[in-house]
């Protein structure tokens, strides 16, 4: 068999692509769509609730408009990620794999591909990663790259969803009052999109602000305990990635704090510090992938593509896996960013 086939890539493409998580991008834009056109176009919901209106029953109906949306329309920055093959290379022992015990070569080329694959898949899903912050957060982010100009998508979130607390309302500070902010927000995700806000995610100092106000401590008292009002207000391990704490009234409360290696070659936090996002699957974020610029690909929608080639001279195989991904909040007021501390 020839591992390196189009068929042969991306089928192991398609069984490792699910593999590799990403917590916001799984919790808020859980859909995946994908094009056969470069440009995405995508519907952003910008209606209020409303009321029926009265009518006699002897009267016609009464006309009533639909809710509104606005389409836009964004070209994705393409991803392409190229690098020598070696089918020389060290690779890991795999789970079950006796230390000691010889691979075919064929075995071996295959474990190599599955560990490139795997590598390639998961740089751009935390790409995907950081787009999916970016929107939560601040409901827009920047594009740009190599020969890419420096776009702004911006989601048109109302300004009264992005939140800078200042002085003493933050929560590190004296006069600090999260539970009447979580409520506030939520409230104001209720007005601007119709949605209702479920989930708290927290940065590592954030979460500690708030397990040491006074109001969130009478909440775990006896005496007062809700219910709806859960958490583990214990020590953390640190373990990379989202934990559960907890419910608190009607949210759940999560910390996050994986990083990435930004382009400077300097280590960020998806959710950097001092901020939190409110958010709810009534988001309805979409993973967009447009179309993939290659015959080999046959014209045909997917989200990742691989394809392998040789150079003969110098001689080296080449592995590339393209994909040109966009994440999208069609709801865009059903998420809101906090900056607390």
């Amino acid at each position: 068999m020839d591992v390196f086939t189009p068929a042969v890539l991306n089928r192991i493409v398609d069984d490792l692509k699910d593999k590799v998580s990403m917590f916001l991008l799984s919790m808020f834009f859980p859909e995946i769509s994908t094009s056969t056109t470069e440009e995405i176009y995508f519907d952003v919901m910008t209606g209020k609730p409303r009321l029926s209106p009265f009518v006699s029953p002897l009267v016609e109906g009464q006309i009533v408009e639909s809710l509104g949306y606005e389409t836009k329309s964004f070209k994705p920055a393409y991803v392409k990620d190229k690098r020598p093959f070696e089918d020389g290379k060290a690779i890991r022992r795999r789970p079950g794999q006796p230390i000691a015990a010889p691979l075919d070569p064929m075995q071996n080329r295959l474990l190599s591909v599955i560990q490139e694959s795997e590598d390639q898949i998961a740089m751009i899903k935390r790409r995907m990663e950081w787009m999916a912050a970016k929107a939560a957060l601040d409901g827009k982010y920047i594009v740009e790259g190599e020969k890419y100009p420096q776009v702004l998508v911006d989601f048109g979130r109302h300004a009264n969803l992005t939140v800078v607390l200042a002085g003493t309302a933050r929560w590190n500070d004296s006069a600090p009052d999260p539970i009447g902010d979580l409520e506030d927000w939520g409230e104001e995700i209720a007005t601007r999109s119709g949605a209702t806000a479920t989930d708290v995610v927290m940065a590592t100092d954030v979460w500690k602000a708030f397990r040491a106000n006074e109001e969130v401590q009478n909440l775990l008292d006896k005496k007062n305990l809700s219910p709806k009002t859960r958490f583990d207000a214990g020590p953390s391990s640190g373990m990379i990635g989202p934990q559960f704490k907890g419910y608190v009234g009607d949210f759940a409360i999560w910390t996050y704090n994986a990083e990435y290696v930004d382009d400077a070659g300097v280590t960020q936090k998806f959710l950097p510090n001092g901020k939190l996002i409110m958010g709810s699957p009534q988001m309805e974020g979409v993973q967009h992938h447009g179309s993939i610029r290659d015959e080999k690909a046959g014209f045909q929608a997917r989200d990742f593509f691989q394809k392998s080639w040789t150079q003969e001279d110098p001689a080296v195989r080449y592995l590339m896996l393209q994909s040109a991904p966009l994440v999208v909040p069609y709801r865009p007021n059903a998420s809101l960013g906090a900056t607390v501390l």
